[in-house]
């Protein structure tokens, strides 16, 4: 899954650039080898403040509209806001990535109907606080049964079990020693649902590598933790650099087919 920031103030590659250039630079995250992208108008860095539905709309749908007009490729919308999620849908885009797993009452019935693909995440607290002193009694337990339950409300509302994805949300309301239980143990939710999991360029690399000051210094740490996800049977990897992961998978993947062999 490419990300395509359409965001003024993410906390990596957020830039004021044209329609025409962010929907040249989704055609590149294609030819570089996404099979998804991921297109949001709000950030979600820690401290980020909300926007209005009217700002996220004026700065989703026309590159949305524009990717359309050039290629088929499967768009997730990246949004907290059911009404976003509704026009994205309108303009054919697959799947709907929430961070905030429905704070908005009318996002659960709106994919529901749909039957689109649906990214649960979780998150303690909001972006404003969520990496203010964050606690657990088992961060593990804590995510799957809170997962569990958002799944199950929305089976009951009649979303097939088969477009619901986990996604543990690194880095969103953890902290560093919560990001590596979750990454050291990524079966126990693929055991439930599919996952995908997202550590592009995150902070917490910064805090096993103190050099790693800007996220533009944290490729090979993006990196680091996808073997394990892939072994753990991880089925969608967020990134930014979409190239050097691709690239990084189809030569772990022929050694590891190369050992089996043998």
């Amino acid at each position: 899954m490419g990300i395509l920031n359409c965001t003024p103030d993410s906390f990596y590659d957020g830039e004021q650039s044209s329609v025409t250039a962010k929907v040249e630079k989704a055609l590149q995250l294609v030819e570089d080898g996404a099979h998804i992208i991921d297109i949001g108008g709000e950030s979600s860095r820690p401290g980020a403040e909300p926007v209005s539905v009217d700002c996220e709309l004026e700065r989703v749908i026309p590159v949305i509209e524009g990717i359309r007009t050039q290629c088929s490729i499967p768009i997730s919308i990246d949004t907290t806001k059911a009404e976003v999620a509704k026009e994205a849908l309108k303009k054919g885009v697959n799947m709907v990535n929430d961070i905030s797993s429905g704070a908005d009452p009318d996002m659960f019935p709106l994919v529901a109907q749909a039957q689109v693909f649906y990214v649960a995440m979780h998150m303690q607290g909001q972006p404003q606080t969520m990496q203010k002193n964050p606690q657990y009694e088992n961060v593990t337990h804590e995510l799957v049964s809170y997962l569990t339950q958002k799944s199950e409300i929305l089976k009951d509302l009649g979303l097939n079990s088969d477009k619901i994805i986990w996604d543990p949300g690194i880095g969103f309301g953890k902290t560093l020693q919560h990001n590596l239980e979750i990454l050291a143990s990524l079966e126990n939710y693929v055991a439930h649902a599919p996952v995908l999991l997202g550590v592009s360029r995150k902070s917490f690399i910064e805090k096993l590598d103190p050099k790693a000051k800007s996220p533009a210094q944290r490729l090979s740490g993006s990196l680091a933790p996808l073997s394990l996800a892939l072994d753990a049977g991880v089925r969608y990897l967020r990134v930014h650099d979409v190239r050097e992961t691709s690239q990084y998978i189809s030569v772990y993947q022929s050694i590891k087919a190369k050992r089996q062999e043998l």
